[in-house]
């Protein structure tokens, strides 16, 4: 789950499947029920249908829990103030960051920077759709040491500069979910 949205749609599949959810947060599910293996499949099948699924290996559950914090992290002020992400994964996942950046290059394919520099670059692309912020303060706002640093980001994940991105309607963005 990668926003509030989904953090809903869980809740109400989960009512569907007479389900009460105690705690529901990003890439993790609490409910007051026990449940056996017949309800965790109908549930397994009701999220689907919905474009979600359970993840039950420790290790896809944490590579989850990794990019759900550095989705956390990216909307949060603590990005700008210059949060260091090593520190911050091992601070909420209790791993160490060795381990988690193998067990994230190994399940992924990319390193967990390389991850977190498409999701910014996604940002990017949202903030400047939005039109209210100036590439400087877009900058600023996501921890770019500089706009000449974005803009050089920018340009070598997506192919286009910045205004060109923002001065064309054809280009989609992507979906968080999808990075």
């Amino acid at each position: 789950m990668v926003c509030p949205r989904c953090i809903s749609a869980v809740k109400r599949i989960a009512g569907s499947c007479g389900l009460t959810p105690v705690d529901v947060q990003l890439g993790h599910c609490e409910f007051k029920e026990d449940m056996d293996d017949v309800t965790v499949k109908r549930f397994a099948e009701a999220l689907r249908c919905d474009g979600f699924e359970i993840l039950l290996d420790a290790e896809a559950r944490l590579v989850q829990a990794v990019k759900d914090n550095l989705v956390t992290l990216l909307y949060s002020d603590e990005r700008a103030s210059g949060t260091n992400i090593s520190d911050y994964l091992q601070d909420r996942t209790h791993y160490s960051y060795s381990t988690l950046r193998k067990v994230f290059s190994t399940a992924e394919g990319r390193s967990i920077e390389n991850y977190f520099i498409a999701l910014r670059i996604e940002r990017v692309k949202e903030l400047l759709r939005y039109e209210e912020l100036t590439l400087s303060q877009i900058a600023d706002r996501l921890g770019f040491s500089s706009v000449a640093h974005l803009s050089s980001q920018f340009k070598k994940v997506t192919g286009l500069s910045a205004s060109e991105f923002k001065n064309s309607s054809t280009i989609e963005r992507n979906s968080i979910d999808e990075i």
